[in-house]
């Protein structure tokens, strides 16, 4: 009983300090979705090069994934995870003293280094658990996402009281803590970790596995979309409605925070009904909300009998704000039931599996706002931020179905 017992309170405290550790790092990843608003005004940078500093730590962040969550397999993700904290905190720092447009992208590639926390986390959180509690697990380590809530509720705050070279100061601090924090509340399991004689083309032949393919898929609208918005709406909402940087990061972390916070929600429900219904019936959410939120501004005049009739169609702030938040509690769940394929198909090499899945993610998280800024560039229409995604979720639908629809019901059933 006793060994029952220590065993319990080691996957708890492994939980709490691994979901606490990568709520941290996905705030500093996010740390330009704000930061960058200041800094487009200081440096006079337009939507494109707007998009692309707030992408730049997303790329580092999505190409690492797959050689931390080898490492991970390989080495354990305790002590992997500590030191990509670590290796993290002098960059941080060194964003405050930044001047010039390249001193931002060249910082924040290695900032992005603490977005690949998620593949060490998410096969060391899941190998802590038995498989039928696991999908719960992950989607509670998984909750860090809110991190990006986070960083909008903090970052304006600290920007507007002592200027925008204080929050990477206070971000390198929180880094440190953190890792050490982890370090001492962690533990280490030596089964957990694969054997030192099995080779890297051994662990990467999962590649040839169809369902990796179909998982990034999957993942790189649920994730990637998700981690495009996080960055582009505090900047949405100050241009399109006129809101102060305050206002509009309290109100894109309307988005956010469900998108982060209610992920455990969907390993729940992944567990009871399955991945693949869940899956579905997530992007059909997002393909009607982002037809909604696709509409721009339009005033429109309509000849009548007794003279012109002017109308105009649009989202209000807050019905564009309700549609977001619908939208992340459907990416929330999505993001969880992507990774409860993965932990019930891929049980022995979940490390690399989720480093592939999650390079796919983070990719679409660092192509979507550059393409985000260059559609307004190009077009002068905000809304074309949703148009891109509506189409994007449409080729993931038709994509899905015929995917699984001569099997659905032997999929359905076994997952």
């Amino acid at each position: 009983m006793g060994g029952i017992v220590a065993s319990s309170n080691k996957q708890l405290s492994v939980l709490i300090s691994s979901t606490f550790a990568f709520t941290i790092c996905f705030a500093i990843w996010m740390m330009f979705a704000v930061l960058g608003i200041p800094l487009k005004t200081q440096l006079g940078l337009n939507e494109t090069e707007f998009g692309l500093l707030a992408a730049t730590p997303v790329l580092t962040g999505s190409l690492v994934r797959v050689p931390l969550g080898i490492w991970t397999d390989r080495f354990g993700g305790r002590v992997v995870f500590f030191w990509l904290m670590m290796i993290c905190v002098v960059p941080i720092y060194l964003i405050s003293y930044a001047t010039q447009f390249w001193h931002f992208l060249v910082l924040g590639l290695f900032v992005g280094l603490a977005g690949g926390s998620f593949s060490v986390g998410t096969p060391y959180v899941a190998r802590w658990f038995q498989q039928e509690r696991r999908g719960f697990a992950m989607g509670i380590f998984g909750a860090g996402n809110s991190g990006s809530a986070l960083t909008k509720f903090v970052a304006p705050a600290i920007i507007a009281g002592f200027g925008w070279q204080m929050l990477p100061k206070v971000y390198a601090a929180a880094m440190f803590i953190t890792a050490m924090l982890f370090w001492f509340f962690s533990y280490s399991d030596k089964t957990h970790t694969a054997a030192a004689n099995v080779p890297l083309s051994e662990q990467l032949k999962m590649l040839k596995d169809p369902r990796v393919w179909r998982y990034c898929q999957y993942y790189s609208v649920v994730f990637g979309g998700y981690v495009g918005l996080a960055l582009w709406m505090t900047k949405y909402y100050v241009a399109e409605y006129g809101f102060n940087l305050k206002l509009a990061a309290l109100l894109a972390a309307c988005f956010s925070l469900p998108g982060g916070v209610l992920r455990a929600m969907g390993g729940w429900i992944s567990d009871k009904y399955g991945a693949y219904k869940v899956t579905w019936a997530v992007m059909w959410v997002c393909w009607v909300c982002f037809f909604l939120l696709s509409y721009p501004q339009t005033n429109l005049v309509v000849r009548t009998v007794t003279g012109d009739a002017n109308f105009h169609i649009g989202l209000s702030p807050w019905m564009f704000t309700v549609l977001l938040f619908i939208v992340g509690i459907a990416m929330a769940i999505g993001k969880a039931s992507v990774f409860k394929f993965i932990g019930d198909d891929f049980t022995h090499n979940i490390g690399a599996v989720s480093g592939v899945v999650g390079l796919a993610g983070g990719l679409g998280g660092f192509f979507l706002p550059i393409m985000f800024g260059a559609l307004v560039d190009l077009t002068g229409v905000r809304s074309s931020t949703f148009m891109l995604l509506y189409g994007t979720v449409c080729v993931s639908l038709v994509w899905m179905y015929f995917s699984f629809n001569p099997r659905s019901k032997s999929v359905a059933q076994a997952v």
